[in-house]
């Protein structure tokens, strides 16, 4: 199938994308044909997000927003910060940069629905449910034609059940890539084509995250508390988050930098200490969670952005890398970069007939530099300094310190920038330098295991299927990660898929096992590994986490 533009992901920046080349299409009179291929069942069945948002691309697609009925209900009306102590919540000064005046707090996978529909309306082709699998490169081997769709009913053993579907190309003038932090596309492509340059790299966060219903006495719609410190040492960088929403409606969540060195650590069992902690716990106790769910998210700033057009198409969104970390916020940016991404790609194909049959393929130069001039570099650039100060010697007090300093006075305006230490899995040291943690056992009123959990994400994978989480090398989990660092991906990862269970063939020896069938497509598996052997690929289309109001 042919189409214009192929889009590679229904999250917020492809949306945006699509929604307006339609509209530019219409005001003009003209036809451009987009598809927007999206691995989830449904449109926002696989986003989760904290989430509070800047309505200003929303506002440029739609600005009547309001009276569309898009599900921005609550206004964030005050903001708060706590550093917590083991028993107690220090109010601390708000920085200003995270100021939420004028925001809304919100469901982004119900966002993400309604422009799916809108979209829809505007004539884009919508394909949930299907998996893109494997990029179609041109003759050169350096330009992008479109992408194919994976093989549905295929058995464990790649043989073709009854059910067998082969996948099918969707060709493109342009590809438009956005997956999300980490794709399972994106991230082969950025190294063939060597969009970023030697020794530049992105750098992780993982947020876990619940929406509860609690008690109505304790509701205070609009207000959003944002924490540092406990359950977290000095040493690992994050905080947590708490979002009164609509209806009794509560979102909260910790995040915890994937650079953290102590491979003992469990971020999921981390968000139980958090809902522990007596201010937490105090709002949760006498509700009731309604969802679970957990992802990676971008955190290296423009330090770690790749080039973000390559011949035949562009990165836009998380897949580029554009949260603002120091707002915790990145859908505004996603949007804008879809937005941007889709003016160059209609002047290039409407306005000057480029990507025929038999031309060279399309180089979006003006998206790249829309983007310098856009406010999503503005605002990166600001705070380009703000994350990788958390590694100066004095830890999480210095990048406290030139937090405040940078974000208060300078506003990024130094004549230097720091620069990441090293890749997330290469953060991780040997076990033998820690003592193991011991977590308290649930409590199942405000803490649980996470088989429970997991049950709140409505996730689920076709059986008799190939494994999507695939090992390079079978032995080294085995032979190197369980000897050094203690078999970490029994903790690193929020949805118990991996443990190193009795090796029955092999008395008194261990083996790795994948739990495929719990993956709830957080991407930390592929990032955290310090091995580096675990690749993360799309199961059947369709398949993973069905998250409702995240």
């Amino acid at each position: 199938m042919e189409y214009d533009v192929v889009i590679v992901g229904g999250g917020p920046a492809g949306l945006a994308a699509a929604i307006r080349l339609k509209q530019l299409a219409a005001k003009e009179d003209t036809e451009v044909s987009v598809i927007v291929v999206e691995k989830g069942g449904e449109i926002g069945a696989h986003t989760l997000s904290g989430a509070c948002i800047e309505t200003g691309p929303l506002e440029e697609l739609f600005p009547d927003w309001k009276e569309l009925g898009a599900p921005l209900n609550q206004p964030a009306l005050e903001d708060h910060m706590k550093y917590l102590t083991a028993k107690h919540a220090l109010p601390l000064p708000h920085p200003p940069q995270m100021s939420n005046a004028g925001n809304y707090i919100v469901s982004l996978s119900n966002v993400v629905k309604w422009l799916g529909e809108k979209a829809e309306e505007l004539g884009v082709d919508i394909f949930p449910g299907t998996a893109a699998s494997e990029i179609i490169y041109g003759e050169d081997g350096a330009s992008v034609c479109g992408i194919i769709t994976n093989d549905a009913g295929v058995d464990k053993d790649f043989k073709p059940k009854s059910t067998f579907t082969p996948g099918i190309e969707l060709r493109g003038k342009l590809t438009l890539f956005a997956e999300g932090c980490h794709g399972s596309l994106t991230k082969g492509l950025i190294r063939k084509l060597k969009l970023r340059e030697d020794g530049q790299f992105q750098t992780y966060g993982l947020g876990i995250k619940e929406v509860w219903e609690v008690e109505p006495a304790k509701h205070s719609p609009g207000t959003i508390t944002h924490t540092m410190g406990y359950p977290l040492d000095y040493k690992t960088y994050g905080g947590g988050f708490i979002y009164h929403m609509e209806d009794n409606k509560v979102s909260l969540g910790l995040v915890i930098g994937l650079d953290y060195e102590n491979p003992y650590l469990s971020p999921y069992q981390e968000f139980q200490r958090f809902k522990a902690h007596p201010f937490v716990s105090n709002l949760l106790k006498g509700g009731r969670v309604l969802s679970y769910g957990g992802r990676a998210l971008v955190e290296g700033g423009i330090q770690s952005l790749p080039k973000l057009y390559f011949p035949g198409g562009a990165l836009i969104g998380d897949t580029a890398g554009l949260m603002n970390v120091p707002k915790i916020k990145g859908t505004h940016n996603a949007m804008k970069s879809g937005i941007l991404a889709a003016d160059s790609a209609y002047k290039a194909i409407v306005a000057e007939g480029q990507g025929e049959e038999g031309a060279p393929a399309i180089a979006l130069t003006e998206y790249e530099t829309a983007f310098k001039d856009s406010s999503i570099y503005k605002e990166l650039y600001e705070v380009r300094n703000v994350r990788p100060s958390f590694h100066t010697g004095l830890g999480i007090w210095g990048g406290i310190v030139w937090s405040g300093l940078d974000t208060l006075l300078l506003k990024g305006r130094v004549p230097f920038t720091f620069q990441h230490k090293n890749p997330d899995h290469a953060m991780l040291k040997p076990a033998a330098m820690f003592k193991p943690i011991e977590y308290p056992k649930p409590d199942n009123e405000i803490t649980f295991d996470i088989l429970t959990s997991v049950s709140r994400t409505g996730t689920g994978h076709t059986e008799n299927q190939p494994v999507h989480l695939r090992l390079k090398d079978t032995s080294v989990q085995v032979k190197e990660n369980l000897p050094v660092y203690a078999g970490p991906e029994q903790r690193f990862c929020p949805a118990g898929v991996y443990e190193y269970v009795d090796d029955e063939a092999n008395p008194g020896q261990k083996r790795f096992q994948i739990n495929s069938q719990n993956c709830i497509h957080c991407k930390t598996c592929d990032i955290k590994d310090p091995a580096q052997n675990i690749n993360w690929t799309v199961p059947e289309g369709g398949n993973g986490p069905q998250y409702v109001d995240t």
